[in-house]
């Protein structure tokens, strides 16, 4: 029988839903403005497989786990409590404020929410091998992981709806690209041309798995048999899933994008819901971890002003405050 009863055991002036780059950042805003903050984190960092973040000044090459404790260091110093855990609801109170629920049964009050639960790269190409590798050798963003693997023999397997652009992308780092169509229809005849120009080869028909010798990819096997050597392979899954779900529960207003539906926020990550912010990948598929800082920071930034003047007009108006 269940036992949990959903008490609220703690108040405070914000919960932030997610602890990745974004939420931290939110969470140290929130802590030096001297709010009463809980982080809640399922632990499920996007970025895990990589070995190194790149391209974020002045981490460039620490690993992800080494930036997440850091994190998680800086913010206890200014008294934000930091949980692992999974939120599973959240409920306006019907005053100023919200009901969290967590899955261990246990619930908190707040008078914000900054949601930053990331996304899942889901539908990954069905190709043997490839899913293991992710993050290794097997790749999706060249900003991220290019100039470690510049002038390799490169790989690219199609993306359904944009079947060039990859290969083009990354042909800026590497001179041997190979685009594998595999189940993508044919460029258009302006890609055919683009791919041409940048040198890149073009491989028909279905590929069927990655050759790896040891713990070193080397190669991919097309389903005919044929083994093309390579030593990095880019991919990208079929869809973002972004981990909305508090999100939509509440209503949040979504946008469509060429990825999919995605949150709606304004420039500080205010969501439609009043006393809702957003940041990260949640509301976007393009926000790598600096990026993701920096939205995390707009938005305790202004959860904590929207506290302090919705305060200051309770006081000037007579009424009690948080």
């Amino acid at each position: 029988m269940d036992t949990h009863t959903n008490d609220i055991d703690e108040t405070y002036d914000a919960v932030v839903v997610g602890g990745g780059a974004a939420g931290l950042s939110a969470a140290l805003i929130l802590g030096r403005s001297r709010r009463r903050t809980l982080v809640v984190d399922a632990g499920e960092p996007r970025n895990a497989p990589a070995a190194h973040m790149q391209g974020v000044l002045s981490r460039d090459g620490t690993s992800p786990a080494e930036f997440l404790a850091a994190g998680r260091a800086e913010i206890a110093a200014y008294g934000v409590e930091w949980r692992a855990g999974r939120v599973t609801g959240a409920t306006t109170d019907g005053r100023d404020g919200f009901t969290v629920e967590l899955a261990d049964g246990t619930a908190v009050a707040a008078r914000r929410l900054v949601i930053t639960t990331g996304l899942v790269d889901e539908d990954l190409p069905e190709i043997g091998g490839l899913a293991g590798r992710w993050g290794r050798d097997v790749l999706h963003c060249p900003y991220c992981h290019g100039w470690e693997v510049r002038d390799r023999p490169f790989g690219v397997i199609a993306h359904p709806s944009m079947p060039a652009h990859q290969a083009l992308v990354v042909s800026h780092w590497s001179k041997d690209v190979t685009l594998f169509l595999h189940t993508a229809a044919e460029p258009s005849a302006r890609d055919a041309a683009l791919l041409d120009a940048a040198g890149v080869e073009v491989v028909r028909g279905e590929v069927a798995g990655l050759v790896v010798e040891g713990d070193e990819l080397t190669g991919v096997r097309m389903a005919d048999g044929r083994i093309v050597a390579r030593s990095v392979v880019f991919a990208a899954a079929a869809r973002l899933a972004p981990r909305d779900g508090v999100l939509r529960r509440l209503g949040a207003e979504l946008r469509t994008t060429p990825f999919g539906e995605f949150v709606a926020v304004d420039e500080t990550g205010r969501t439609s819901v009043p006393g809702v912010w957003a940041a990260g990948n949640v509301t976007g598929p393009h926000e790598q971890v600096v990026n993701a800082v920096s939205r995390g920071y707009r938005a305790g930034a202004a959860v904590n002003a929207d506290l302090l003047f919705a305060d200051l007009e309770a006081r000037a108006a007579g009424r009690p405050t948080g």
